[in-house]
Order: structure tokens, then C-alpha cells, then sequence
């Protein structure tokens, strides 16, 4: 998510200007001594966050085109202070959302997004919101440790699939997840202490992946020793192949076989094989099968 024009200018203050030398806190100035309209390129590609803006507006509350003066800085956070982006939700049958809230406020949380959905309600639009949150904080506010928390983890997945899934999210953008209550209590860095969360969970998400293709594995091999096959049924059976064979012998070409072909079984019964299908049907008998060109007879 891009950073509002708020938000960028605020960003662009975090440092000192390499070009026309203001400090940190005060918009750019010009050569004329005169607030400037855009701050200095040098300046705000400093920031992460900004390096592919084209430029950044200066907020009419600083003055642009008026005297330049130093100003006080906008309020910043102590780097060492994280900033925490909380979540809460239950189902709209229960009054535990309450209680959530409070936790959450008490825990610091600069903002709280909540909801209450369904259980059988897939999509939580409120807990996309406070991850997208959090990711444009990380980017807004490099060097600032950014945190999603929650009263349990429960609150986060109903399931294993989407625990493993958010988890998977919040480690790639580099964001602490932090658990109020519950065993698993604290806060959880994906690249430092409390990391194990997240390793155990991508070991998770291994076996699982695992144990899926071992049983769709098991499953084909049952079914092929049973006489089944996978996959799309064949558009040639014995009749149509001997057939072919026939008609190619005679020196019939490719394309007249296939349109005096019909397909017997699957979704195109009643229609012709494609040109392709004849050649692979005609090649597969044995390899040393050599196709002569079309039109040429024995």
C-alpha cells in the first residue's frame, strides 16, 4: 500500500536534508529562503518507503512559499517503542469482544481493528485490513518494530491451514505477532527470539504438504492396481485405433482420418478427434511406427 501524502511528508522529516541542509522536523527550503513546494529528491529517496515516488508534496501547514523558519518537529516514536497494530473478533452470538478490546488497549495498541463474523464466514475483511496495516506501517516507519496483536491465537485462524498461511504473511514482511493470553503468550519475532512459533508452523505447513502428496499418491496407485486410470479419459479405444491404422495404411491422410473418426465416450462424444490425437494414437503402437507424409501411399 502507498503511503498517504500525510504520511510521506511525514517520513520525509525523519532526516536531514542533504540538499538544501534543513534538520530533521522542517520542511525543505529553497535557494530564495522560502518554504519549498516539493521536498528535495535526495531527501526522501533516503526513505524506503518513498524511493519510487516521483516527488512529495510539503503540507499546507508548513508554510510552502512563505518564509522558511524552523518548526517543531512532528511527533515521532521512539524507535524503541514498537508500534502495535491489534486485532480482535468473535462471533456476533458472543459478548467476548469486550474483553478483547480491553486487553487490547491495555497492551498499548495504537490501532485496533475489530469485527465479528460467522464461523462458517471464510473472508475477514477487518483482519486484512490490520495485516495491510501493519506491512505499510513497516514501510512507512523504517526501523520501527511493528507488531499484530491479539488476545489469543485463535483470533488470528480457526484452523491450522490459516494459521500457517497468515503466519507465512506476517514473517515475510517482517512484522512480530504478539499473543496476549494462552500457552503460547508473548511476542513471537520471525528473525529473533520467540522465532520458534514460526518454525514450528513452517515445519507445519511441510508435513502437511507431505502427507497430501503421500495420500494423492496412495490413492493413484490403489486405483491403477484396480484397473482405473487417472487423469482424462482416452479418446481412442480399440475400434477407432484399428481404424485409423486402417485408413492410414491405405494411404488415407492425418486430417481425413480424424474426420472420419467419432469419439464414443467423455465430455467430446459425438465429435472428432483432433489431428494431434491421431498422430499420438498412430505413434504409440511401437517406436519404430514411422508415419509416412500425408498423401503418400505404399
Amino acid at each position: 500500500m502507498e503511503p498517504t501524502p500525510r504520511e510521506a511528508a511525514a517520513a520525509a522529516e525523519q532526516l536531514d536534508c542533504p540538499t538544501c541542509g534543513v534538520p530533521a522536523g522542517s520542511p525543505c527550503r529553497t535557494r530564495g529562503g522560502t518554504t519549498a513546494l516539493k521536498y528535495h529528491t535526495p531527501r526522501f529517496l533516503l526513505i524506503p518507503a518513498l524511493r519510487d515516488a516521483h516527488e512529495v508534496d510539503v503540507p499546507d501547514d508548513r508554510g510552502p512559499g512563505r518564509p522558511w523558519h524552523a518548526v517543531p518537529a512532528r511527533a515521532t516514536h521512539d524507535p524503541r517503542t514498537p508500534i502495535r497494530v491489534g486485532y480482535a473478533c468473535c462471533s456476533p452470538a458472543s459478548a467476548d469482544l469486550d474483553r478483547q478490546l480491553g486487553a487490547l488497549t491495555s497492551a498499548r495498541c495504537r490501532h485496533v481493528l475489530a469485527e465479528q463474523v460467522h464461523t462458517g464466514i471464510k473472508t475477514r475483511p477487518e483482519l486484512d485490513k490490520a495485516l495491510a496495516l501493519a506491512i505499510e506501517l513497516t514501510r512507512t516507519a523504517p526501523g520501527q518494530a511493528v507488531i499484530l496483536t491479539v488476545h489469543e491465537l485463535k483470533r488470528l485462524a480457526r484452523n491450522t491451514a490459516e494459521l500457517i498461511a497468515l503466519s507465512a504473511a506476517v514473517q515475510a514482511a517482517e512484522i512480530r505477532l504478539e499473543v496476549l493470553t494462552g500457552p503460547l503468550a508473548g511476542i513471537h519475532d520471525p528473525d529473533g527470539p520467540g522465532s520458534t512459533l514460526f518454525a514450528v508452523l513452517a515445519a507445519a505447513a511441510g508435513l502437511d504438504r507431505d502427507y497430501v502428496r503421500e495420500k494423492t499418491r496412495e490413492g493413484q496407485q490403489a486405483a491403477t492396481a484396480k484397473g482405473h486410470r487417472s487423469g482424462r479419459p482416452k479418446v481412442f479405444d480399440e475400434d477407432m485405433l484399428a481404424l485409423a491404422r486402417s485408413l492410414h495404411d491405405q494411404g488415407v491422410s492425418v486430417p481425413d482420418i480424424a474426420r472420419q473418426l467419432t469419439i464414443k465416450t467423455g465430455r467430446n462424444a459425438g465429435g472428432h478427434p483432433s489431428v494431434a490425437s491421431v498422430y499420438r494414437a498412430l505413434a504409440e503402437p511401437a517406436a519404430s511406427h514411422q508415419l509416412r507424409p500425408e498423401g503418400v501411399r505404399p
